[in-house]
């Protein structure tokens, strides 16, 4: 099942934070040339985004993991 973006909150700094389908949260920052998502800064944009497709790190980090210690036959 694919993670999708559901919500987008500000944490108590005003950062910007994802809520995704799978669980997980995500600090979404607009500072290229590391992070490049200038609809992070546009209302307008950031609503658009809610439903679609998103990569979760959490869930990317936990899948190699399980990949990485998978016993070998």
């Amino acid at each position: 099942m694919p993670v999708r973006l559901l919500d987008l909150r500000q944490d108590e700094d005003g950062h910007w934070v994802a809520v995704l389908s799978c669980g997980h949260t995500q600090h979404l920052r607009h500072e290229p040339p590391w992070q490049n998502r200038p609809w992070v800064q546009n209302p307008e944009l950031r609503r658009a985004q809610l439903g679609k497709p998103f990569d979760c790190g959490w869930c990317a980090a936990a899948s190699k993991q399980a990949t990485n210690t998978a016993p070998e036959c």
